[in-house]
């Protein structure tokens, strides 16, 4: 089979298409003829190094999400038969045209919803509902401000929240806001000219929000942490601006009730990552039918022998949305 590899780290030059072996079926993997694969930041961390020379547990080719058909099933597979249509997230090699992955980490995907867009679903959506719903426990009349709002895994928290019934403060570029607009935010802020903080303090009448989902890190954690309301909480995703030490008062969390939770999935063991997909699935799958109010965002699409042009464009941070790779015309 076909599949992206590189031989060094290093800029999106050194991915290349190859052929390889074709992944064994393990007793509880369903084997894909994978359709579409989305790009995610991981994928970056991966192709420069940062990660060493992982094996997530399905593969050490790069890929974390994909879409595709069911030609073989292991025999402890439950739930699933070969002609199912499915997607979900794995553990390495997505960026391949045969990919396995536990059935436990796959879902069926909705009929009205093509492979392109199925694949724009799953590792953005369950981690946007981890943070938001089950960690964040954002209710019906919650405020929410949600960073980086127009990346794959922003977007699909705005949608989320929106669907909710929270009111969404969220921050993106000023070519964006429209975008994000669009998919239900309330309070939209230019990052680079206003101050989130101040915006959050002006709207709220200094109460503060009762939810913050960040994806940046250091740059951001004073300001986080003052656009909290009493009670609030402040789920950190990302520390795509920096990571390091930050300096909180202690005494802002204990008298304000304050929490700070992290959440990546990755360092996750198998069982909780079966749980939060099962999470989502029970929470929001059908949700995805008919216009139904949930809408995977793709930005672009490419061939996968063109990953490096995808890889580029996600660097360039022009996207609004998800990336995908395409092995078939008729994705």
């Amino acid at each position: 089979m076909k599949a992206i590899t590189f031989n060094e780290f290093g800029e999106a030059e050194v991915l290349q298409l190859a052929e390889v072996q074709v992944p064994e079926v393990r007793p509880d993997d369903l084997l894909v003829r994978v359709h579409a694969a989305g790009v995610n930041r991981a994928d970056l961390t991966h192709r420069r190094g940062g990660y060493g020379r992982p094996n997530f547990g399905d593969s050490t080719i790069m890929g974390l999400e994909i879409a595709g058909e069911v030609i073989e099933t292991g025999p402890s597979v439950q739930g699933y038969k070969v002609g199912d249509r499915v997607m979900g997230v794995v553990g390495g090699g997505a960026y391949a045209e045969l990919a396995r992955i536990d059935w436990r980490m796959a879902m069926p995907i909705p009929a009205t919803i093509d492979y392109v867009h199925a694949a724009a679903i799953p590792e953005v959506f369950v981690t946007a509902h981890e943070a938001l719903l089950h960690l964040g426990r954002l209710q019906r009349g919650d405020s929410v401000l949600i960073h980086a709002a127009a990346g794959g895994v922003g977007s699909a928290a705005v949608q989320l929240a929106y669907s909710t019934g929270a009111t969404i403060f969220a921050t993106a570029e000023a070519s964006k806001l429209e975008r994000i607009v669009q998919l239900g935010v309330d309070h939209a802020i230019d990052y680079k000219t206003q101050d989130f903080s101040e915006v959050v303090a002006s709207r709220t009448d200094k109460r503060g929000v009762d939810v913050v989902i960040d994806f940046v890190g250091a740059p951001y954690f004073s300001r986080n942490v003052a656009s909290l309301a009493n009670g609030g909480r402040l789920v950190q995703v990302g520390i795509l601006g920096g990571g390091g030490d930050v300096i909180v008062s202690l005494e802002q969390i204990l008298y304000r009730h304050l929490q700070i939770i992290g959440t990546v999935m990755k360092s996750r063991d198998q069982h909780e990552k079966h749980a939060m997909v099962r999470r989502f699935r029970e929470h929001w799958l059908d949700r995805f039918a008919g216009g139904a109010g949930l809408e995977p965002v793709v930005d672009s699409v490419f061939p996968l022998a063109n990953a490096a042009a995808a890889h580029r464009r996600m660097e360039s941070a022009v996207n609004v949305g998800k990336i995908i790779l395409t092995m078939n015309e008729d994705s």
